[in-house]
């Protein structure tokens, strides 16, 4: 497989990080302009729209530290990117699973490092409850990490099944 057609893949990849980079900055500049933090509107009974703001990681991780975090997160957020680039970059053949829980991956790291760069905190908006059950908020970036991060887990288990299956045929 030549580097140009490896190219022209990884492209059309980073096409959709830039997409969710621009969807998760759209969605939070809106909710900033509109809604004070901890200002909520319902949508439905076990979803409201609530500005937070975040200091830490997934789950609020690290949230109560002095500031240090910021920085470590930026830095982590940037080395994975980076990783990730290299691999889309060299990828070679169909891998589209793969390439798509990278592309979510990068396009989710890069939309929340935008937020802790430019505000030293990454808004989250998205927050589902049950009755008082109150679980943590989330927003785009997040939603394409995860969703990226299954993409990836699936490609492992597919492509553990793959070689497996071509063990037992020869």
């Amino acid at each position: 497989m030549n580097t140009q057609a490896n190219r022209g893949r990884a492209a059309a990849w980073l096409l959709l990080s830039a997409l969710i980079v621009l969807a998760d900055q759209l969605s939070k500049g809106y909710i900033a302009q509109n809604f004070g933090e901890f200002e909520f509107i319902a949508v439905l009974p076990i979803l409201d729209i609530t500005r937070m703001h975040n200091v830490g990681a997934a789950f609020s991780f690290l949230a109560t530290a002095s500031g240090w975090q910021r920085w470590m997160f930026i830095g982590l957020a940037v080395v994975v990117s980076i990783g990730i680039i290299v691999w889309l970059l060299r990828l070679r053949g169909v891998h589209s699973l793969l390439a798509c829980g990278l592309a979510l991956v990068l396009g989710g790291a890069l939309g929340n490092v935008i937020d802790r760069i430019r505000l030293g905190h990454v808004i989250d908006f998205i927050h589902f409850h049950w009755d008082r059950a109150y679980f943590p908020a989330f927003n785009v970036a997040d939603s394409a990490i995860t969703v990226g991060a299954a993409c990836l887990l699936l490609d492992a288990l597919l492509e553990g099944r793959r070689k497996t299956d071509a063990n037992s045929i020869s």
